[in-house]
C-alpha cells in the first residue's frame, strides 16, 4: 500500500503543472497515467505541430512543452515528493472511514490519499488495436502499441503499420540501430499518403530508395504462426509468429516475414472505471466548484478537460490556472487548519530551497 497525500490521475500537461503547483505547497504526491510515457494526447496526437497560445511561448510543441514541464517538476521528482507511474489505470476508488480514499490499478498498485485529482483529459488514452484475430496472444510479446525496446529488434524481420509521425519515427529509428541493425524493416500503411510531417516522410522514401528499408501498401489480414514449439492450444502457448498476411490493393496477396510487430494507429479517449466512480457527471465530464476545483465528492478535484463549469474553455492555459486553485485547496484537506500565504517565486527563500534554486 502506498501512501501520499495526494494522486494525480494523468500525466498531460495539466497533470505535469498540478504536480508543479503541489510542490510549491509541499504536497506529496503520485501520478499515474495509462500511456508508457508522460505528455498524454499532447505528446501522442500532436508532438511536433506548433502550439502558439502557451503565455511566454510565442511557438512551441507538443513535445517541446511537455519536456520543459517535465524538467520543471523535476526537482520534486529528484526528492521524491512527486513519483510518477507509467500505464497505470485506475480500477477502483473508494472512500475509506478516515475520510482518504483507496485507489487500486489493474497492474497491482494500490494507494492511499488524501486527495485524489483527475487531470485524465477527455478520459484515458489507450492505443487502438489491429482487429485482426490471432494478434492479441502476442500481445508485448511480439506485438507492440506503445514505444518498445528497439535494441531487442536487432537481427529481426520488423514490420511498422500506421502513417503518422510515430509510425515513421519507430521504422526510421529501427533502420538506425546502430550495433546489430533488424535484419529487414517494413512500413505498411493501406496507401501512400501519410499524416506524417514531410520531414520523416522524406527521410523514409530515401531510405527505401537506398534498400534500408521497405514500404508496402496494404492491410494485415492474418498472422502466420509457428506452432513448432506448441505446448498446448492455450492462446498464450500458440507458438512464435513469424509472419503476415496482407491484403494488397490490387487483390492479390503477400505474406510478409515478421518477428515483430509495431502499430501506431493513433489513440482512443476512453472513460473507462472512472465512469464507475460514482461521481456526478455531466456529458462524461466532472461538474466542479470553480472557487477549488472539487467535484461533488468532497476529496476529489478535476483539471483540465475532464471538469466542465459555466464558461468552461478547453485550453492549456485554463488548466493552468485550475491546477493553482485546486492546489491550495488540496492543501486545506492535507494540512488541516494551516494558514497557506500565497507566496511568490521570485522572493520566496522556501520556495527556492524546494526548487534547488535558494541564492539565486
Amino acid at each position: 500500500m502506498i501512501e501520499t497525500d495526494a494522486l494525480i490521475v494523468g500525466a498531460g500537461p495539466i497533470g505535469l503543472f498540478q504536480v508543479f503547483q503541489l510542490g510549491l505547497l509541499e504536497i506529496n504526491c503520485h501520478v499515474i497515467d495509462a500511456l508508457p510515457h508522460p505528455g498524454g494526447q499532447c505528446a501522442q496526437l500532436y508532438p511536433d505541430k506548433p502550439i502558439y497560445d502557451i503565455p511566454g511561448l510565442p511557438a512551441t510543441t507538443g513535445r517541446a512543452l511537455v519536456a520543459a514541464l517535465r524538467q520543471q517538476i523535476e526537482p520534486f521528482v529528484a526528492s521524491g515528493s512527486a513519483q510518477l507511474h507509467w500505464g497505470q489505470l485506475v480500477s477502483s476508488v473508494r472512500k475509506l472511514s478516515d475520510g482518504r480514499f483507496a485507489v487500486t490499478t489493474p497492474a497491482g498498485l494500490n494507494f492511499t490519499t488524501k486527495v485524489l485529482i483527475i487531470a485524465a483529459g477527455a478520459g484515458a488514452f489507450v492505443p487502438r488495436k489491429l482487429m485482426v484475430p490471432g494478434l492479441e496472444a502476442f500481445e508485448g510479446s511480439q506485438v507492440f502499441y506503445a514505444q518498445p525496446e528497439f535494441d531487442a529488434f536487432a537481427g529481426k524481420h520488423v514490420v511498422v503499420q500506421g502513417d503518422d509521425d510515430t509510425a515513421l519515427g519507430w521504422a526510421l529509428r529501427c533502420v538506425n540501430l546502430t550495433a546489430t541493425p533488424p535484419q529487414s524493416v517494413t512500413l505498411i500503411h493501406r496507401r501512400e499518403v501519410f499524416t506524417a510531417s514531410a520531414e520523416l516522410v522524406n527521410a523514409m522514401r530515401a531510405l527505401c530508395a537506398a534498400g534500408k528499408m521497405r514500404f508496402v501498401a496494404g492491410q494485415i489480414t492474418a498472422p502466420v504462426i509457428s506452432t513448432t514449439n506448441r505446448i498446448t492450444d492455450s492462446p498464450a502457448t500458440l507458438g512464435t509468429l513469424t509472419a503476415l498476411q496482407l491484403a494488397l490493393p490490387d487483390g492479390s496477396g503477400e505474406t510478409l516475414l515478421a518477428d515483430v510487430l509495431m502499430a501506431s494507429l493513433g489513440l482512443s479517449p476512453k472513460l473507462g472505471p472512472l465512469a464507475e466512480w460514482g461521481l456526478k457527471m455531466q456529458r462524461k465530464q466532472l461538474p466542479v466548484d470553480t472557487e477549488t476545483f472539487q467535484t461533488a465528492q468532497p476529496g476529489i478535484f478535476a483539471v483540465g478537460d475532464i471538469n466542465t463549469y459555466p464558461g468552461k474553455k478547453k485550453l492549456i492555459v485554463c488548466g493552468f490556472h485550475e491546477c493553482v486553485l485546486a492546489a491550495f485547496a488540496a492543501a486545506d484537506i492535507v494540512f488541516p487548519g494551516k494558514q497557506q500565504p500565497l507566496q511568490y517565486t521570485t522572493t520566496s527563500t522556501r520556495l527556492h530551497g524546494l526548487l534547488g534554486v535558494a541564492g539565486v
